[in-house]
C-alpha cells in the first residue's frame, strides 16, 4: 500500500543537457507516481519521453496525466511521448486552468500544428480523452484513489495536487509565486500533514527580489511552508537551468542545515511513501 514517485524531470523553464547538469538533470517538469495498479503522470515536459520508453517496457497501456499548466516546459514532451501513438493504449489527460479558454485538448493540438511540429495531434491513435476542470474539485482517478486540487499563483494560472491512497499522501506544488512575508493560505490546507511535498524551489532568495512577477518561489519558503504544514518530506524541484551541479549541491547543503528532511529532486530519483496503517 505505497505510493512510488518516481523523478523522470525537475528541471524548469528549459531543458538544459549538459556536462555541467548530470547529477541533478536536464530534463522538464515530469513526475510518475506508481499508486497501488495505477499511473499516475504529473505534467509532460521533456522528461515524459524517457518515462514513455519505460512504460513500454514495463508494458504499462494506460495512464492519467494532470497538468499544472500549460506553459512549454511542462507540455513539450508531450509529442514523444511514444505509448500515445499505440491504439492499444489509453491515457486521460486533465487540466484545471483552461475552463472557458478552449480547453486543454485545443492547446495540444495547436503544439503539435504546421508550421511548428510535422507531426499531428490526430496522430497519436491510443485513446486520448482530454478533461477540463474547475481548480478546487476533487478528483477521482480511480477507486481508492482520491486527488484534491488547489489554485496557484502563476502566469496564466496554475494547479497543485494532492494524491492520497491508503493513508499515504504526496503533493505536487510547482510553478507558484509566494508573496514575501504571507503565507499562501490555499497551499498550506492542501499540504497538510503530507508525506511528501514536491514544492516550487526555482531561485535562491537573492534571485527571488529580482523576478517578482515570474511566478516561481524558493526553497526557504518551501521550508517554511512545510514546516507550517507539518509535512514529512520536502522534494525541491523546478530547479533553474542556470543551476549546475555545483550551485545545486550547495543549495540542497544550505536547505539540509535548516531542516534536514529536505532534498533536492534528481532525474530518475525514485521515493517510497507507505501509507499509514489506520484502525
Amino acid at each position: 500500500m505505497t505510493i512510488t514517485v518516481k523523478f523522470w524531470g525537475v528541471r524548469g523553464s528549459i531543458a538544459c543537457p549538459s556536462p555541467e547538469h548530470v547529477v541533478y538533470g536536464g530534463n522538464t517538469s515530469c513526475v510518475e507516481m506508481r499508486v497501488g495498479d495505477n499511473v499516475l503522470i504529473f505534467d509532460a515536459g521533456t522528461g515524459i519521453r524517457n518515462l514513455g520508453r519505460d512504460l513500454v517496457r514495463r508494458g504499462v497501456t494506460s495512464a492519467s496525466i494532470f497538468l499544472t499548466h500549460t506553459h512549454w516546459d511542462h507540455i513539450n514532451g508531450f509529442p514523444f511521448f511514444v505509448p500515445a501513438y499505440d491504439p492499444a493504449n489509453s491515457f486521460e489527460v486533465f487540466a484545471g486552468h483552461l475552463t472557458g479558454q478552449g480547453g486543454v485538448e485545443k492547446v495540444f493540438s495547436a503544439q503539435m500544428a504546421n508550421p511548428t511540429f510535422p507531426v499531428p495531434l490526430s496522430a497519436m491513435r491510443s485513446r486520448l480523452s482530454f478533461c477540463d476542470f474547475d481548480t478546487g474539485i476533487t478528483l477521482h482517478p480511480a477507486q481508492d484513489i482520491t486527488i484534491r486540487t488547489a489554485p496557484l499563483r502563476h502566469p496564466n494560472g496554475a494547479v497543485a495536487y494532492r494524491v492520497e491512497y491508503a493513508g499515504a499522501s504526496v503533493c505536487y506544488v510547482t510553478d507558484t509565486e509566494h508573496k514575501p512575508g504571507q503565507s499562501d493560505q490555499s497551499i498550506l490546507d492542501l499540504i497538510e500533514g503530507a508525506d511528501l511535498v514536491i514544492y516550487d524551489a526555482t531561485y535562491t532568495d537573492e534571485e527571488f527580489e529580482k523576478r517578482i512577477g515570474w511566478g516561481h518561489s524558493t526553497w526557504r519558503e518551501g521550508v517554511r511552508l512545510c514546516q507550517m504544514a507539518n509535512v514529512g518530506q520536502l522534494a525541491l524541484f523546478h530547479h533553474d537551468p542556470d543551476h549546475d551541479d555545483k550551485i545545486m549541491a550547495d543549495i540542497e547543503k544550505q536547505a539540509r542545515a535548516e531542516w534536514s528532511s529536505v532534498f533536492a529532486a534528481r532525474d530518475e530519483m525514485v521515493v517510497t511513501i507507505t501509507g499509514k496503517k489506520t484502525n
